[in-house]
């Protein structure tokens, strides 16, 4: 396990790269598809990082309660060498509901995740959705202040975060980069 600290080129308020990936759940997704929602969280994200599984239940949880906040979860890794990132195996996480969130998508090519500038898992993008459908870069940062898998967190940054985008206001805080393991790089 490398843990890595995510240093993205993109800034707040930067328009964010489209995608279109295939989902577990047998559908094409696009960016687009989450225009509806006034926010969208995009979380570069696997199955077998101990990082990203210790952020599975904040991620379901903001799933279910923010009705105008999309969770989208991207997994980019290299299942070759990680047999738990399979697409199959992605499968079975939700179909178990270790993994709810409104979309589980898998990034083959990783060129999503190069796109974004993610490097760790997870990795969250917080887009705000602007008045023409575009998507802009609204934070990117932790998640919450449990820095290990097995810390237990006491701030949640980005329900902060995406309480400020469903606000229309800016999101103030930066409690610094995002952290995990590494993405396997196909």
């Amino acid at each position: 396990m490398v843990q890595t600290d995510s240093d993205s080129d993109l800034a707040r308020g930067d328009a964010v790269p489209d995608f279109e990936l295939p989902g577990v759940d047998g559908e094409t997704h696009a960016l687009a598809d989450f225009a509806d929602s006034d926010a969208v969280l995009v979380v570069f994200t696997c199955n077998h990082c101990p990082y990203a599984q210790a952020k599975f239940d904040l991620l379901n949880r903001i799933a279910a309660e923010y009705d105008d906040c999309a969770v989208v979860g991207i997994n980019p890794n290299d299942d070759a060498a990680y047999p738990e990132d399979s697409f199959e195996r992605m499968v079975e996480y939700v179909e178990s509901g270790a993994v709810t969130y409104d979309a589980y998508l898998r990034d083959e090519t990783a060129a999503v995740a190069e796109a974004y500038g993610a490097v760790c898992t997870p990795d969250p993008f917080l887009l705000r959705t602007e008045g023409d459908g575009s998507f802009t870069l609204a934070y990117h940062g932790r998640l919450d202040d449990a820095l290990n898998p097995d810390d237990e967190a006491t701030e949640y940054y980005i329900e902060d975060a995406i309480d400020a985008v469903l606000a229309d206001e800016d999101v103030a805080l930066d409690p610094g980069p995002s952290r995990g393991c590494s993405i396997k790089w196909p």
